[in-house]
């Protein structure tokens, strides 16, 4: 493994461990060279995936990238780091384990939004408004009548909660 600090290729494993969930092997290592320390994961892959883009071009599937638009949606959202790379190991199990070598865009996409539906519903709606490209309020309007009734009580009550706060201060 090159060093990401001075790109020296003969780095020293320090400790290793299996992840959180298991899924992978955690490292520790040192670069000789500067001393510098860094973190590699090791994870299983069963297959090389392919990405059909909805611009017809293919490009190979990218775990990482998968992780950084899952941790655009949840920025700033109370969501614990072990169960967002929970989503993201399960979402790339499921498409290693279909198959299929070659999976579309929109397919990976609906995974997402389906994952993050379970995760967290302001998470759901900011992936879906760039994944879907709403262009218009409506489009919002649509999405959250999809939320369910679940959200709809919740938000009414949480209103009159306030209001009721707001009364009983003096």
């Amino acid at each position: 493994m090159r060093c990401p600090y001075c790109g020296g290729s003969d780095t020293q494993v320090k400790d290793s461990r299996p992840s959180e969930d298991g899924a992978a092997i955690r490292r520790r290592r040192v670069c000789p060279d500067c001393a510098g320390r860094f973190t590699t994961f090791e994870r299983v892959q069963l297959r090389e995936l392919v990405v059909l883009k909805r611009s017809g071009k293919r490009v190979p599937f990218d775990r990482d990238k998968l992780q950084r638009s899952i941790d655009v949606a949840l920025r700033k959202r109370p969501v614990e780091p072990e169960r967002i790379e929970r989503l993201v190991s399960g979402i790339t199990r499921q498409l290693e384990s279909g198959g299929e070598a070659e999976i579309t865009s929109e397919a990976i996409g609906e995974l997402v939004m389906e994952g993050l539906k379970g995760l967290d519903d302001v998470a759901y709606v900011r992936f879906a408004s760039v994944y879907k490209n709403f262009r218009e309020a409506k489009d919002f309007e649509d999405l959250l009548g999809t939320l369910g009734d679940a959200a709809g009580p919740a938000a009414e009550a949480a209103p009159a909660r306030s209001r009721r706060g707001a009364r009983a201060r003096p």
